[in-house]
């Protein structure tokens, strides 16, 4: 962003954390009003009761909450910022895998968190929309991206949730809070949000534009699958709302399905009845999320869903299935589906066999018969088999190569920067000349490292007799020699020194094949430094050349690989070339439309480049080359995470640094496709709507 666009940014947040601090305690002041007319008006006891303990319990606490409020609320908008924030920049919306570890109260608070932030959303909507893209525009994105507006309001409601959470108040008074105050703080949002855009506005900032997306067709709300020979139906089991609640959800995972253990005698049922209907709706529901992932070809989609009979009678007998990740069945589900985000289209090699195999695990999964759950074990097994049998020995060969090749690189890297901080911290370093010191922290810091490296493997009998000694005992005639001032007042030793020096830098840069060219032209430079040394007379005047008070050129971070290195571990770095200065397209206009659209990722790629560092293994992108997005998965990442393998479809491995990944990235020609499992994320999905749901049910309980 430019420098009048960063000064509008940042007194547009200096100004949103003044506005605050004036409207926090105007919200309590209302808020504080609503309950004693509430309780005025309430026509129940026990709820005159309560409005008056929140009542209460708020004018003790009034200040506290307005001091903790702000003091979360700066907190929160700093982590907020994806490209300066340690903090998630996840959903505020519980994973499936997280639900299972809750308790009861977490749950429930939640749920008042998605109320919370429901009312909200509905009231600021159109002004939040109109500030998150003037905010966009100051930080210099073309596209909106809603992520990158730290005053969004689920900032504001985390921040209020942090606050209340920290008081020692009884539970059902912070829910009476929540409840009674979510709109009056929704409208005092809408003015703050109007009033920064209108400053942004006054400070000259174009907004960014709202990208046209595809997005999946809307889904109904979804119905629990009872079984035909339950006795029991779903609304007995589940109630009039006929939804799956976030507290549905956690008793499932949880296994204790009690929850409506009452008197009455309709909701007396068993705990495996309960579970085998919620569980058939979990099912579902994540089928039907993974029927509307276009990441997946749709004939595999179509798959999936014909799987769905025998997923739905496996839930009778095992509701806690899809939560195992090591039950065969979820086992299979994931490999299935992992496995088709190898293919962009059916012509793809390799995709009929696939497609071939997943219809006939299909095919014996729909047989009749008690024994379904044993047959999902040995399915998965065949699959595995299939998998392996598809990838040629030559290719399994070729991976493993490369990954040992990989290793020893990162680690000689490693070493190598260990090297060149030893050497910069001689005394006689700073005096060289630039392009000496440049190849004793490059090249020759590499030498050594693999000298030692070789030396850690098969000492010699003398170790003052290996490479890594002599390649580290001529730094100081190197670095005299190269010295005007110095070695012209002693040319006997200049002669003497030089032969030796010139005969251990060829060997040492032959042992890593250092490029000749590179090599030639060093030693070209250092000869020419020997040269004027040896013709400047004594008599003469020397003036020694100073050491560099301007910051030596920043050395490339990338790991050095020698020509071997990079074929062993098939490097694809010289396999995507720079595109024409000329294209102004934008990338994958052309390719296959995935489930995020790349206007989005671009968007996200301008706010945050450091993505590509944290690509978890098992991600699957796409890389434009020639025209076309080829399919790549990353199977392997070295332990510092500086080189990463990559393997097609076909088997075919190629290996990438993390410059690379990140040069990439800034050409706009790599789309993260998944970063986490499609079923994954399909529960995440089922979980994100029970939490809703629960919002929604609770207000509707509350009219």
């Amino acid at each position: 962003m430019d420098a009048s666009n960063t000064k509008a940014f940042d007194a547009c947040l200096r100004e949103a954390l003044a506005q605050t601090r004036d409207w926090v305690p105007r919200w309590l002041s209302k808020l504080h009003s609503t309950l004693k007319d509430r309780e005025f008006t309430a026509g129940q006891l026990s709820e005159k009761q309560a409005m008056q303990q929140a009542r209460l319990t708020l004018e003790s606490h009034r200040d506290l909450i307005s001091t903790r409020f702000l003091a979360a609320f700066a907190e929160s908008m700093e982590n907020a910022l994806p490209h300066t924030g340690t903090g998630s920049r996840r959903s505020p919306a519980v994973s499936f895998d997280e639900l299972e570890l809750m308790g009861d109260d977490q749950v429930q608070e939640t749920v008042e968190l998605a109320r919370v932030q429901q009312v909200v959303k509905m009231a600021v909507d159109e002004d939040l929309g109109t500030l998150t893209a003037r905010l966009n525009g100051a930080q210099g994105l073309t596209v909106v991206s809603p992520e990158a507006n730290p005053l969004r309001a689920e900032v504001v409601v985390a921040a209020l949730m942090t606050a209340l959470k920290g008081l020692h108040v009884d539970a059902a008074v912070r829910t009476r809070w929540l409840q009674v105050g979510a709109m009056t703080l929704g409208d005092e949002l809408r003015n703050m949000y109007a009033e920064l855009s209108r400053q942004l506005d006054r400070a000259g900032v174009k907004p960014a534009s709202y990208a046209v997306t595809q997005t999946a067709s809307a889904r109904p709300t979804p119905v629990a699958a009872a079984q035909k020979d339950e006795s029991v139906s779903v609304q007995e089991v589940l109630g009039n709302d006929n939804i799956l609640t976030l507290d549905h959800l956690h008793q499932l995972l949880v296994g204790n399905l009690d929850m409506n253990d009452k008197a009455n005698s309709k909701t007396a049922v068993s705990d495996n009845v309960m579970g085998r209907t919620l569980a058939s709706e979990v099912v579902s529901l994540m089928l039907k999320r993974i029927a509307a992932d276009e990441r997946l070809l749709a004939p595999v989609r179509d798959l999936v869903q014909d799987m769905k009979p025998a997923l739905l009678q496996l839930a009778r007998s095992e509701p806690r299935f899809f939560a195992d990740r090591q039950n065969p069945a979820r086992r299979l589900l994931d490999a299935i589906t992992e496995r088709s985000l190898a293919f962009t289209a059916e012509t793809d090699p390799g995709y009929g066999p696939f497609s071939n195999q997943v219809r006939g695990i299909v095919q014996k999964l729909a047989r009749p018969g008690e024994d379904l759950a044993e047959r999902f074990p040995s399915l998965l097994l065949e699959l595995h088999r299939s998998q392996a049998a598809a990838v040629a020995p030559a290719q399994v060969q070729a991976r493993g190569l490369a990954v040992q090749t990989l290793v020893r690189v990162e680690q000689r890297n490693l070493l190598a920067e260990r090297v060149a901080g030893e050497i910069r911290s001689r005394n006689d370093f700073e005096k060289a000349p630039g392009v000496v010191r440049r190849f004793l922290t490059g090249p020759w810091s590499q030498v050594i490292a693999q000298a030692r490296l070789e030396l850690s493997e098969s000492p010699p009998v003398s170790p003052a007799d290996s490479p890594a000694t002599r390649y580290n005992d001529i730094l100081p005639d190197l670095l005299w020699s190269c010295q005007l001032a110095l070695a012209s007042l002693n040319r006997p030793r200049l002669v003497k020194v030089i032969p030796g020096v010139l005969r251990t830098l060829r060997e040492g840069l032959d042992s890593i094949d250092y490029p000749r060219e590179q090599t030639e032209a060093f030693f070209q430079a250092l000869m020419g430094l020997h040269e004027a040394a040896y013709k400047t007379q004594r008599s003469e005047p020397v003036q020694e050349e100073q050491p560099s008070i301007q910051p030596e050129v920043e050395e490339d971070d990338e790991p050095w690989m020698q020509r071997t290195e990079a074929r062993d571990s098939c490097l694809m770095d010289d396999a995507f070339p720079e595109p024409p200065v000329t294209t102004t397209q934008p990338a994958f206009l052309e390719t296959r439309p995935m489930q995020r659209d790349w206007a989005d990722v671009k968007a996200e790629m301008a706010v945050q480049r450091s993505t590509t560092a944290t690509l978890p293994v098992g991600t699957w992108v796409d890389v434009l080359q020639d025209g076309q997005a080829m399919r790549w998965q990353i199977t392997w990442a070295s332990p510092h995470g500086t080189l990463f393998l990559f393997t097609g479809a076909n088997g075919r491995s190629l290996s990438m640094t993390k410059r690379g990944l990140e040069r990439l990235q800034e050409q706009d020609r790599l789309r993260v496709v998944a970063d986490h499992g499609v079923v994954d994320e399909a529960l995440d999905e089922v979980a994100r709507q029970a939490w809703l749901n629960s919002a929604k049910a609770q207000d509707g309980d509350q009219l």
